[in-house]
């Protein structure tokens, strides 16, 4: 499965001491507020296991299955919002959590979808990664790990075709042997 690895953006113990930072600022900037973390689905689930963990302060945890990727490196240019029951966030600050910060799509969507509809008083993002690029969807993100090219990678939570999650690391995917 490593072979499918063109390099290491980012290793493990590179991935541990960020989360440490992000989980003390999180922690002092909401502190006193009402807090859900709402998840977005599949990919931001690993960080944000192991980023809840060190955030200090009461809150609440839920999901949200959204999707702008289909199978492929690209995204489709489109947010779907899965099916199931969507967070009570009502009333609350909520700590959005992806993966990515990609073309802004996703996140504004769902930040928007929060506040105007869902009655979030206030809505702060955290992702893993942003990619340095100019974006669709312009979107505040308060709490990022890491900043990076314009590179598909994979690990840590982030997938090829839904592989690849599993990884300790971020990795760029080669594309020659991305189905190995």
């Amino acid at each position: 499965m490593h072979g499918a690895i063109e390099k290491v953006l980012f290793s493990e113990a590179d991935i541990r001491a960020r989360l440490d930072e992000l989980g003390a600022m999180i922690t002092e900037d909401l502190r006193g507020e009402k807090v859900s973390a709402v998840v977005i689905l599949h990919g931001g689930i690993i960080f944000t296991a192991d980023l809840l963990r060190r955030v200090q302060i009461p809150l609440t945890i839920d999901s949200l299955s959204v999707r702008s990727y289909y199978g492929g490196t690209e995204s489709s240019g489109e947010v779907s919002f899965g099916e199931g029951a969507l967070p009570d966030v009502e009333g609350r600050h909520v700590l959005l959590i992806d993966d990515i910060l990609d073309t802004g799509r996703t996140l504004a969507a769902v930040k928007r979808k929060l506040l105007e509809e869902m009655g979030a008083t206030a809505v702060s993002c955290a992702v893993m990664l942003a990619k340095d690029k100019k974006r669709a969807d312009e979107v505040d993100v308060e709490y990022v790990g890491f900043e990076m090219a314009d590179e598909f990678v994979v690990g840590y939570g982030l997938d090829y075709q839904e592989r690849y999650r599993n990884l300790p690391f971020i990795g760029v995917l080669d594309p020659t042997h991305a189905d190995a």
